[in-house]
């Protein structure tokens, strides 16, 4: 198990969050990375989202892909998929303020997914816009450009899914 793949209880008692990450890799080998309409930091992050009650998580994955980038899932094949959960936790500051305080922070199935498709096929001008940027960035970059909080949660996510790339 990685750090971040170890099942954990936050301290405040809330839960975390379900949800799924997805590593979009491009022919030349390169990783789909958005920058966040909502914030204000450069920091940059592949697609992600939560699991409705009752979905399974790889058509959460596949949803997501389309709801923030605009891609297709019929562009896509499966490369990979984590066995475990892996776990982030929010910044204090943002405890009780984003996803209406019901969550510590996040638990995350990741899927890494090869994309068939051209520059052509990504949109993230998508019905509710979640990135302002998008770019193709080499996998030694992603925890460097992520978020601080979520730097152990994307180094576990490559060393796990990097293999199957």
């Amino acid at each position: 198990m990685t750090p971040s793949s170890i099942p954990r209880e936050h301290p405040s008692g809330l839960p975390y969050r379900p949800c799924v990450g997805v590593m979009l890799v491009n022919a030349d080998g390169l990783v789909f990375t958005g920058q966040r309409l909502d914030q204000m930091v450069e920091a940059w992050q592949m697609p992600q989202g939560g699991i409705d009650p009752g979905e399974d998580p790889y058509e959460t994955a596949l949803r997501e892909l389309w709801e923030e980038t605009g891609v297709d899932p019929k562009l896509t094949s499966l490369l990979g998929e984590t066995p475990d959960w892996h776990y982030y936790d929010l910044p204090d500051e943002l405890i009780g303020r984003i996803w209406k305080g019901k969550y510590a922070g996040q638990r995350q199935k990741w899927y890494a997914l090869r994309f068939h498709g051209t520059d052509a096929d990504v949109n993230i001008a998508t019905e509710h816009p979640e990135f302002r940027h998008w770019r193709w960035s080499p996998l030694d970059t992603l925890v460097e450009m992520a978020a601080p909080f979520k730097r152990e949660l994307y180094a576990d996510v490559i060393t796990v899914l990097g293999p199957s790339l």
